[in-house]
């Protein structure tokens, strides 16, 4: 006898989940845009060739994690980065007097593309001769400057936005928008750090003085790192308010 290997069992997915990445799929494929709104349930049902009870079990469980949003009477949308979306959902820094009603502004200091270390190369998952973009700006509240931000994009996902000499404000938001690349979820890390002498100069504060750091790694809606950022923040006037439901 030949002792053989057991085999993995292959992985049973219900219909509802393998009709959800199908739908995302066409999503991160552009067949359905941000903010365009989907066909019925019944349409869907009958493109995909399932019953509209799975549809609507897999519309609803989409929603649930803020791919899709319905209108009442209207129908279901692919969800959009709008400005109101980015300040909730991925903008944590609060004024110590009260909450900013928009996102702060951000000034464009310098963007290059760069050789990544090898820290960023494992984050990105690329080979060795594959460049980073490298976007440096500061972003101001009551034109006061206080937050830092250094920010690596793959230059694969994003091609030509080295070339850009201006960005806007809401950068996920433009990720969508020119090159269909949706911003899912991310995953901060804060620690406390001194200021360096370009945080001095930038931020106008004293050498060695405190800041809060937070490191962010965004994902796409497959999955891909698409994003880090490091924001280096003067917290004297500020706090990073984060809500628990």
């Amino acid at each position: 006898m030949t002792d053989k290997a057991p085999q993995p069992s292959p992985i049973f997915k219900p219909l509802y989940k393998q009709v959800q990445e199908l739908i995302t799929e066409r999503i991160i494929e552009g067949i359905w845009k941000p903010g365009e709104m989907l066909p019925s349930e019944f349409q869907l049902a009958d493109l995909l060739g399932v019953s509209q009870g799975t549809v609507r079990k897999a519309l609803n469980a989409l929603t649930e994690d803020n791919v899709l949003f319905r209108r009442q009477g209207v129908g279901t949308f692919v969800s959009e980065h709008t400005l109101q979306k980015m300040l909730f959902h991925f903008f944590h820094f609060k004024s110590d007097n009260g909450d900013i009603p928009e996102l702060p502004n951000a000034q464009l200091l310098e963007i290059r593309l760069i050789t990544p270390d090898t820290h960023l190369r494992a984050l990105f998952g690329n080979s060795s001769n594959e460049k980073v973009i490298e976007i440096h700006r500061v972003r101001s509240i009551n034109n006061t400057a206080c937050i830092r931000e250094l920010i690596y994009l793959p230059q694969g996902y994003f091609v030509d936005l080295e070339k850009e000499e201006k960005l806007p404000h809401s950068l996920y938001h433009y990720y969508q928008q020119r090159f269909n690349i949706t911003v899912h979820k991310a995953t901060d890390r804060l620690k406390a750090v001194l200021a360096n002498e370009q945080d001095q100069a930038i931020l106008n504060i004293a050498s060695g003085q405190p800041l809060l750091e937070v490191s962010r790694t965004a994902r796409s809606l497959d999955g891909r790192t698409v994003e880090h950022r490091i924001s280096r923040a003067n917290s004297q006037d500020l706090h990073y308010l984060v809500e628990l439901n």
